[in-house]
């Protein structure tokens, strides 16, 4: 754990979220707002460590957080899943602590009020399927399990950013003064646009992972015309299997390590899949 903290970086938005807070004399809402962060966080990078991933940084958001890791979609879906759910899970024992400390004398009804209502706005917040937040992490990771990863990207990303586009207008036309939700819709945008710039880095990222991993996992036949292109093949890996391509006419089977392989060789990238041994 100590490792952990560490590895813990807070984001410059949530540096002005916690000035405004104590410009505006609300200190002590502050530091619980801070803590249910911390600990919404450490739920997802604890079960990260126990899963051995690689992590390079946590950012503390206004909303949770965002751990910085060197796993690059070719973890199991279970284990991304229990990653992703266990922020959240966290919530439920601030919860029951809050109620508990309503017995002692140094927890008053308005304090529990406070942090009642942050605990479930920032839960209910995260579960929202808008990425970077803990609802478009799930999305993304049971969009892996139906769809090849290229494709699953592209879907997850095209519904993150609707529900973005209608939250957006909802803080317009409803709470168009409300400093915070609009600092947090930006940032969220800010996000998408990065994502979109570094999309085709993150397939790559996947393709040389399972080149370097040699994934294991069941075996899927994959049926290609014979004119596809190594660069399309690709885009039909799925993760967690292991893939033979299936050209029709011949009826060879090529495994994907060979077709990886060409891809990442310049001069054999855009032939025809047929060509590749």
């Amino acid at each position: 754990m100590i490792s952990l903290l560490t590895k813990v970086h807070i984001h410059p938005v949530l540096w002005v979220v916690l000035g405004i807070g104590i410009v505006t004399g609300m200190f002590k809402e502050v530091m619980m707002l801070f803590f249910i962060v911390f600990m919404h966080e450490m739920g997802h990078s604890w079960m990260a460590h126990r899963f051995r991933w690689r992590i390079k940084k946590i950012h503390l958001l206004p909303f949770g957080g965002m751990a910085e890791t060197e796993e690059y979609g070719n973890r199991p879906v279970k284990e991304e899943i229990l990653v992703t759910i266990f922020g959240p899970l966290q919530h439920l024992w601030l919860i029951a602590a809050s109620y508990f400390l309503l017995f002692t004398p140094f927890w008053t009804f308005e304090d529990h009020q406070i942090f009642l209502f942050h605990n479930l706005t920032i839960l209910l917040f995260n579960l929202l399927p808008i990425l970077p937040l803990d609802g478009g992490k799930l999305l993304y990771s049971l969009t892996t399990s139906f769809f090849p990863f290229h494709r699953s990207y592209y879907v997850s990303f095209a519904s993150s950013i609707t529900i973005l586009s209608l939250l957006t207008f909802l803080c317009l036309t409803i709470l168009p003064f409300h400093l915070n939700l609009m600092m947090i819709a930006a940032f969220l945008w800010v996000h998408h646009y990065l994502e979109w710039k570094q999309r085709h880095y993150m397939f790559l990222r996947f393709l040389l992972e399972r080149k370097r991993l040699k994934p294991q996992g069941k075996e899927k036949v994959i049926h290609v015309p014979l004119t596809t292109t190594v660069a399309e093949a690709v885009k039909n890996v799925y993760r967690g299997k292991v893939h033979l391509f299936f050209t029709d006419k011949h009826g060879c089977l090529i495994h994907e390590a060979n077709v990886i392989e060409a891809f990442f060789d310049r001069d054999k990238r855009k032939l025809p899949i047929k060509k590749i041994p």
